[in-house]
C-alpha cells in the first residue's frame, strides 16, 4: 500500500482535493493497483515556519513588489 506524504504551505481544500486525486491516479496507472490502496497525507506548514534563501516565506509574501 503506497503512502505519499506531501509537505507544503497552506492551500485551499479544492486544490488539495485535486492534488490527492492526481497523485492517486498516478499510482493507479503506474502500479496497476486499486485506488483504495493509495493513501495521501498532506502536511501543511504555516508560512511563518519555513523559508528559503534565508527568508521566511511569510516575510516574502508580505514584502511589496519592486
Amino acid at each position: 500500500m503506497p503512502v505519499v506524504t506531501v509537505q507544503q504551505g497552506p492551500r485551499s481544500v479544492e486544490l488539495k482535493r485535486e492534488l490527492v486525486a492526481r497523485i492517486t491516479d498516478a499510482f493507479v496507472d503506474a502500479y496497476q493497483i486499486p485506488a483504495e490502496s493509495v493513501q495521501v497525507w498532506i502536511h501543511e506548514v504555516p508560512t511563518d515556519s519555513w523559508g528559503t534563501a534565508g527568508k521566511l516565506t511569510a516575510d516574502k509574501q508580505a514584502a511589496p513588489a519592486k
